[in-house]
This record gives C-alpha cells, sequence and structure tokens, in this order.
C-alpha cells in the first residue's frame, strides 16, 4: 500500500538512490539539482530535518508497500499559515495519478497536522503534468512568471475551509 511518511534520518541512502535514478528524468522538466546537489547530499540531509524540527519545512517520501521511494511531496517555506508544495514523481511511477493523490493527502495533512490555511505552488507552463495535477486537487492560477528564461505560473490553494474533497 502505498503512504507517505515524514522525512526521517533513515531515509537519507533510499532518498539519495531515488534522485540518483531519476536525475535525468527530472532534468527534462526542471531545473537538474547538479553534481554539487550529490556530493554534499548527507550533510544537505541534516540540514533540512533541522529546519524540519525548526518547522520551517514538513518533508515526506512516498514510499511503496516494500518501502522503496515513488516520490517526494514537501511543504516548504512555512511562514503565517502558508507554505509552498513541491513535490517530484519517479519515472517508473508517473501518470499513474500517484501526483494528484499524493497533492490531495499532503493537503489533508497540511490542515489538520500542520494547521495551515493556504499552499503556494508553481511550475513551467512545458510541465503540462503537474499544471493538471494542481488542477485536479483545487490550486487555482495566481499570475504567469518567468522561471529563467522558461515561462511560468504561480498557484494558490485557500485551506482555510478545509482540505478540498478528493475527486
Amino acid at each position: 500500500m502505498t503512504s507517505i511518511s515524514r522525512l526521517r534520518p533513515d531515509h537519507a541512502e533510499a532518498l539519495l538512490a531515488f534522485e540518483r535514478e531519476n536525475r535525468t528524468y527530472f532534468a527534462a522538466s526542471i531545473t537538474d539539482r547538479g553534481d554539487a546537489y550529490f556530493a554534499e547530499f548527507a550533510e544537505r540531509h541534516r540540514v533540512l530535518l533541522a529546519e524540519q524540527d525548526a518547522g520551517l519545512h514538513h518533508l515526506h517520501l512516498i514510499e511503496d508497500g516494500d518501502g522503496g521511494v515513488l516520490g517526494r511531496i514537501n511543504l516548504v517555506e512555512v511562514r503565517d499559515g502558508s507554505a509552498e508544495l513541491g513535490y517530484r514523481i519517479a519515472e517508473k511511477a508517473a501518470g499513474e495519478g500517484l501526483a494528484t493523490w499524493a497533492v490531495q493527502r499532503i493537503c489533508v495533512l497540511a490542515v489538520e497536522e500542520y494547521g495551515l490555511t493556504s499552499l503556494r505552488a508553481e511550475t513551467t507552463l512545458d510541465n503540462t503534468g503537474s499544471r493538471a495535477v494542481l488542477a485536479r486537487t483545487g490550486f487555482e492560477p495566481l499570475e504567469d512568471v518567468m522561471f529563467g528564461d522558461r515561462p511560468g505560473r504561480r498557484y494558490v490553494l485557500d485551506l482555510s475551509g478545509g482540505a478540498p474533497p478528493a475527486h
């Protein structure tokens, strides 16, 4: 059974493997993390966990029934009842509704566990999969922006009335 788990120290090895296995796939739609990300992964993982403990982020892995990493879904830059949503789904699990399910689940956690009242998200316009996930989960377009030389869009989701119902 697929689940979402809060990021822990013992996730480091599996998370690094997930990022390495999907690096080329991710780089096709978002900016590559660069070699330094992988070389400094252990320290970065430690820092992120410390920031999570301080309440700055809520970081999660999407795992299959055997504990294999299918993706990650995060609420970062938590402030004033709001956070920015980010997610990555493994190539082998893409196109199967996992991202939509995970965003719906993280919205429930955002309200019930973290007390958030709104979420922000952004994606490039050529990332049709992400745009579809955001639309299916109730995010509203806020403004068009540029990410370097790529046109994109920012979105917002009001959670003040609770998490939106699953579609």
